[in-house]
């Protein structure tokens, strides 16, 4: 009788458990009272998959415009159609977006309505790769995270386009045709949680001004960066993952001690043109230094701290190099021994 009595508990149990679960990825939109004013049609030209209520896949459809949006949806892919304008009138049900994803289409500056954007209060991540916009749209749903604009056309950036954007946490604008002219002192002003740049693929000839303070990753390759000024990495404190590969660096743009930096742990200066290695923080874990003009190595040039074969030297106090690259240059073999005594956690060199 117990034995029943406990199977039947066990089994009631499961069944809350599975029937509670469902309902909240069926319904974890909104609190449960608003359920009832939510239908669950799905557009024709679109998938609504059933196991995942939120979510509406438009991709790949041929679209030319973008259709009404249900209430109910938290997630958007409208990627890979040929859809030219952002109007107010698909949205105006669509107030839980969070995520829309509208790259490879055919968007223009001209094609988005004044506010149509601006207007998702709680959207998060807006994708708007492989579009032909030629400069940053604006306005903005302040509540962005994350915003992504590579492969366009985009030559210009509006004044305080990101001026309350204090939510963004990555900003990527790669592969676009930005000169050094596009990039003021308060371009980036407001971006507080910034956290990833990415710049790569432009036409700077300097190193952008005036990022925010809490930027971690910076990716500027391929450029034309010919100078990096001194102490420029003193305004952004926490920068931890840095890639200039692709510029015109020489010793001569390169301020003594610009890279010794604490913070930075990954330094990638490959393809430029560089004669020496420039110094490191003991921090530092990876360095790529490929494809330079670089002639020769030697620890006493490039190790950050006076170590020697017989010094003693706590864990904790090694210098942290752990990946080194230094193939496509003029540099011959054998690795010279005092790398080794200095960079004793070394786990990989390329020559």
């Amino acid at each position: 009788m117990a034995v029943s009595i406990y199977s039947s508990l066990l089994l009631l149990f499961l069944t809350n458990t599975v029937w509670t679960r469902t309902v909240r990825q069926a319904y974890d939109v909104t609190d449960p009272e608003d359920w009832p004013y939510f239908t669950f049609e799905c557009p024709k030209e679109c998938f609504c998959p059933p196991g995942f209520p939120n979510a509406l896949y438009c991709d790949n459809k041929g679209l030319k415009e973008i259709p009404a949006i249900p209430a109910r949806i938290w997630y958007l892919y409208l990627q890979n159609n040929f859809i030219e304008t952002i109007s107010e009138k698909p949205f105006v049900n669509a107030t839980y977006l969070r995520w829309i994803n509208l790259n490879k289409n055919k968007i223009t500056n001209k094609g988005i309505e004044n506010g149509a954007l601006s207007k998702l209060k709680r959207l998060l991540y807006l994708f708007l790769e492989d579009n032909e916009l030629e400069e940053v749209p604006a306005p903005l749903p302040t509540s962005l995270e994350q915003l992504r604009l590579a492969r366009n056309n985009i030559s210009r950036i509006p004044e305080g386009v990101f001026s309350n954007l204090e939510n963004l946490t990555l900003l990527d604008l790669h592969h676009n045709m930005l000169l050094d002219s596009a990039l003021q002192s308060d371009t980036f002003q407001g971006l507080s949680s910034l956290m990833q740049l990415n710049i790569a693929k432009n036409s700077l000839k300097k190193m952008p001004l005036s990022l925010p303070a809490n930027t971690m990753q910076l990716f500027l390759d391929n450029n034309s960066i010919e100078v990096i000024p001194e102490n420029y990495f003193n305004a952004i404190p926490k920068v931890t993952f840095l890639r200039l590969n692709y510029n015109k660096l020489s010793d001569d743009g390169i301020p003594p001690n610009v890279f010794n930096v604490s913070s930075i742990l990954d330094l990638q200066l490959s393809y430029n043109q560089l004669t020496k290695i420039p110094p490191i923080s003991a921090q530092l874990e990876h360095l790529h230094l490929d494809h330079n003009r670089i002639q020769n190595v030697s620890g006493t040039q490039i190790c950050p701290a006076s170590i020697s074969i017989e010094d003693y030297v706590p864990y904790n106090d090694f210098p942290r190099l752990r990946y080194l690259r230094l193939d496509g240059n003029d540099i011959q073999p054998p690795i010279p021994l005092d790398i080794m005594i200095c960079f004793r956690l070394l786990q990989a060199i390329v020559i």
